[in-house]
């Protein structure tokens, strides 16, 4: 009983997801096509005949429900459709050789945010209202409030011009150094957020009945926090994984730009610039795609470990 209850939330979030995905797509899609310019204006104008040809080739000739309507019909088969700039390759072809350095990227940053703000969090709430809790709140403030496009270049000012002990640029480093800076750019936000949630939740669970109980017993303070304290104080924190998944996508794109990777966010702002039509509507379906199944994950993970969630 409790496996079909888990597969039909699934389905039922599966289900629901599918409206906001076609949302997502409608907005891209008129957004897109109501940007000055299209993907084929060059500095010196094409012959008329050349340009007439060209839409034709690629149907921008048709009305824009009609070109949204052969869209959708292409989703439904798989085919994010041709690159209008790298016309070689398929959109699929590039978001696929782009996002495993994206991936490696996100998924370190995600790790080393969850390790440090964690563990922050938790020294945090053990010492509360102490110097240690203030100096770790003005640090998480400075972290919340100072955005990837600020942070990313004071670090390569820092490290890279500076001191010279990290490389500037992605193809300028070993294939371990030059992730160093992308990844603490990316996430030092993250750090600062969860280090805010894990404190408040913390704080509030150690002064729980439960945790009192476990102190009267004699048990340490480490002790209670690992046994009886760290699970219920998560539980905030899962919820916010799809934000700050979210986030990383988002701060991606800025770092990959920054620190020149070539990921899915750098490829992102080619498109934008080149006015690629289906690589920028490809990229926007994969990233909604991809945080909406997060999302999915992070509700399913948060129905098992909250029994109330379970029993409903």
């Amino acid at each position: 009983m409790h496996w079909t209850g888990a597969i039909r939330f699934a389905l039922f979030r599966l289900l629901a997801a599918i409206p906001t995905l076609l949302l997502v797509i409608a907005i891209a899609f008129l957004m897109v096509h109501a940007a000055p310019g299209g993907p084929f204006d060059e500095e010196r104008r094409l012959p008329a005949a050349v340009e007439a040809n060209i839409a034709a080739a690629y149907h921008l000739d048709e009305t824009l429900p009609a070109q949204f309507w052969r869209y959708l019909s292409g989703l439904l088969r798989g085919d994010l459709g041709p690159s209008y700039r790298y016309r070689e390759y398929g959109v699929s072809e590039l978001i696929v050789a782009a996002l495993p350095v994206s991936l490696a990227l996100g998924g370190i940053a995600m790790l080393l945010a969850l390790s440090l703000g964690i563990s922050a969090g938790i020294a945090a709430a053990l010492a509360h209202a102490s110097y240690r809790d203030r100096v770790l709140s003005a640090l998480a403030m400075s972290g919340i409030s100072l955005p990837v496009f600020v942070i990313a270049p004071a670090l390569m000012l820092l490290f890279a011009v500076y001191a010279g002990v990290l490389p500037a640029s992605w193809s300028g480093g070993g294939s371990v150094s030059r992730f160093v800076l992308p990844v603490i750019a990316l996430a030092l936000p993250q750090i600062a957020y969860i280090m805010r949630l894990t404190r408040a939740s913390m704080i509030e669970v150690l002064h729980s009945s439960f945790v009192r109980t476990a102190r009267a017993q004699g048990l340490r303070t480490l002790t209670i926090v690992r046994r009886h304290a760290l699970k219920p104080a998560m539980l905030p924190l899962l919820s916010y994984m799809g934000p700050a998944v979210a986030g990383i996508l988002t701060g991606s794109v800025v770092v990959e730009q920054i620190f020149g990777i070539p990921g899915l966010g750098q490829l992102f702002i080619r498109a934008a610039l080149n006015r690629d039509y289906t690589l920028i509507l490809g990229s926007v379906i994969f990233y909604a795609a991809l945080v909406i199944v997060l999302n999915l994950l992070v509700d399913m993970l948060y129905g098992f470990l909250d029994p109330r969630i379970r029993q409903r």
